[in-house]
């Protein structure tokens, strides 16, 4: 049910799609018990894109559907709240059964972190932009749900996205499933 990844070191674009793992192994996303490795962290090369913080929880409720999000992420693009492209600076976004954390690329430097609790939404989806990347939307809140952040990252491929939303949607089954037993 495990098999083994090895980071690989290349300068090759495709580096930018690998997943690597601080625990060496990497479940087929979950045990044959149902249950996710509890030290496993999965590892993907992103790139910020921007956020759109503290909106009234309120607007979160328009929020629901997964192409309100894409519209409201693309309005905000369009009025200049948010960059269509990222900066050029990679970074690690890593998925735990904690949730997310983005670090920079030597991980000495935390950019952001998502607890898994705090995540409403994930998505991604195409930029429409030509180029085949794909954008991650989080769409996070705060502790007490007054308000909610959308927190945009660009995949290297749609491969890629679907990676990342897949291993985290495994976390929250799994998170939810020791809640329940």
């Amino acid at each position: 049910m495990f098999r083994k990844v090895k980071k690989r070191h290349s300068s090759s674009s495709s580096q930018s799609s690998e997943v690597s793992t601080k625990s060496k192994v990497f479940p087929d996303l979950v045990e044959p018990s149902g249950n996710a490795v509890s030290d496993t962290c999965a590892e993907f090369r992103v790139k910020y894109v921007g956020a759109i913080e503290k909106l009234q929880f309120e607007m979160s409720k328009t929020l629901q559907e997964p192409l309100d999000l894409i519209n409201y992420i693309d309005a905000a693009q369009q009025d200049g709240k948010m960059p269509f492209v990222p900066g050029d600076e990679e970074m690690i976004l890593g998925v735990s059964k904690y949730g997310v954390k983005v670090a920079s690329l030597d991980q000495c430097d935390v950019l952001h972190r998502h607890p898994l609790y705090l995540i409403v939404r994930m998505l991604c989806y195409d930029d429409g932009l030509g180029a085949g990347k794909n954008l991650l939307a989080l769409k996070t809140t705060d502790a007490e749900q007054q308000e909610c952040s959308i927190w945009v990252y660009q995949c290297s491929s749609a491969e890629q996205a679907q990676a990342i939303c897949k291993v985290l949607s495994t976390f929250f089954d799994c998170a939810l499933a020791s809640e329940k037993s």
